[in-house]
């Protein structure tokens, strides 16, 4: 079964645990909300078996749960450094 991952950016309060578990995985704005790197925010690439492992340990980790998953594509749109996603 395939896993998708996104960040939900209003819901970051930009503590960088994400980051430290997951280095490959998330990554931070100016602002240092995260961001889901592999996709760009938008949950529409699976993650490979090694990923989840690290995947999953942020997501369970993130204190607001911002880290947000599911078996199905999020569609969501790309995330900008304009702050516009």
């Amino acid at each position: 079964m395939a896993l998708y991952g996104r960040v939900e950016r209003p819901e970051c309060i930009a503590c960088g645990l994400c980051q430290m578990l997951a280095p490959a995985l998330f990554d931070y704005d100016q602002a240092g909300i995260a961001y889901y790197k592999p996709d760009r925010n938008t949950g529409t690439e699976p993650l490979n078996d090694q990923a989840t492992i690290d995947f999953r340990l942020a997501y369970q980790r993130c204190p607001t749960h911002a880290i947000k998953r599911s078996d199905q594509p999020f569609n969501a749109r790309p995330f900008s450094e304009t702050g516009k996603a």
